[in-house]
């Protein structure tokens, strides 16, 4: 076993709160330095590594040498995290120069590419589009993504945005059968969480999280959540043998029964964990409800960098039923966290069996 289990006495968790906060004006004290730490005495499980071997869905080319890569990899096999997914959301010489840096170590990372807009604004760009998709794929590319849209269309493609293009925009429709026949599950990121929507005020619970994402909705033609929502509804029902993962959740995880709809609805919809753990952690027993029910739909992912820590903090949300503590670190929440304690089945699933399904 990997799980080393260890207690904080109630007096080494009182003395590790520093000095200087007992000296400060609660009148005075901003938000942005209250850290909070846990004085209750109650039993925590280190894990060093997975309990079972992880793919990572949801990653980035966070690596910027062949060391890095290298180092990377020493980090993946430490945590038990057996292949990783680099969407690189490129297309052209940038996706190329990917494939080369990971391409050392073919059986630890798959790389996804982008859409081509090129010229995206004038009749014909999708046989354009689709001959670099193509020509992605011969090259190694197995996926498509992240796509991107906070409202204001396809952001997050390089070379060239598809800001005005939204998922299921009628000019997509081509390239996202091209993915249904290639065999290329699409990732998508649509809309924000909905405290990003809510004013940063004393009432935002996460309010520190949710200044620094907050979604502009002043910004002429931009859509909200309910609405790229919709977009995305409305091209995995228009494009059904297209396989889509919704990434964080869909963004909902206020309100899962949103993301459960559409997955009672769309056999071709699942959806990825990453960077969501600080959001499903501080309610535990609702989120491990849902996940329990749409075991078969959901894949680890990550989305917050390479470090050690940083993976078994996420293993620690999902496998341990530790209680009321903090990451604020990683997730910039005020709010305590709590483990899932999931299932061994659920785990296995979660950490690799969909994804191989998917794959």
């Amino acid at each position: 076993m990997n799980h080393i289990h260890f207690q904080f006495s109630l007096l080494a968790s009182i003395f590790s709160i520093a000095d200087p906060c007992f000296s400060q004006n609660v009148d005075e004290l901003k938000l942005k330095d209250f850290h909070p730490v846990s004085i209750y005495n109650t039993a925590q499980v280190k894990i060093e590594k997975a309990k079972y071997p992880v793919i990572d869905f949801h990653s980035h080319d966070y690596a910027k040498s062949n060391a890095g890569v290298d180092e990377w990899v020493k980090t993946m096999d430490e945590t038990g995290i057996a292949k990783t997914m680099i969407l690189t959301y490129s297309t052209g010489a940038r996706f190329d120069s990917m494939v080369e840096k990971y391409g050392r170590y073919k059986d630890r990372f798959e790389v996804w590419c982008g859409f081509d807009y090129t010229g995206y604004d004038k009749p014909g760009w999708q046989q354009h589009a689709l001959a670099e998709l193509e020509r992605c794929h011969k090259k190694g590319a197995v996926g498509v993504g992240e796509l991107g849209d906070k409202g204001l269309g396809e952001l997050y493609s390089r070379p060239v945005p598809g800001y005005g293009l939204h998922i299921d925009d009628p000019r997509m429709k081509p390239l996202l059968a091209k993915c249904a026949e290639l065999h290329m599950p699409v990732s998508i990121h649509v809309a924000e969480d909905s405290w990003m929507y809510l004013a940063a005020d004393s009432a935002n619970d996460g309010m520190m999280n949710a200044a620094t994402w907050k979604v502009d909705l002043s910004k002429k033609g931009i859509l909200n959540h309910d609405q790229l929502i919709a977009t995305l509804e409305n091209a995995i029902r228009e494009n059904p043998k297209t396989i889509f993962i919704a990434c964080h959740l869909a963004n909902c995880c206020s309100d899962l029964s949103v993301l459960a709809r559409l997955f009672d609805t769309y056999p071709n919809l699942y959806a990825d964990i990453a960077a969501r753990f600080g959001e499903i952690s501080p309610v535990p027993r609702y989120a491990k409800a849902f996940m329990e029910k749409y075991a078969g739909r959901l894949v680890y992912g990550t989305d917050m960098g390479t470090s050690a820590d940083m993976y078994r903090t996420t293993f620690r949300i999902l496998e341990t039923e530790d209680e009321h503590f903090y990451e604020q670190w990683l997730f910039n929440y005020h709010w305590p966290l709590y483990g899932l304690g999931l299932s061994d089945d659920l785990l296995m699933k979660l950490y690799s069996g969909n994804a191989k399904k998917i794959l």
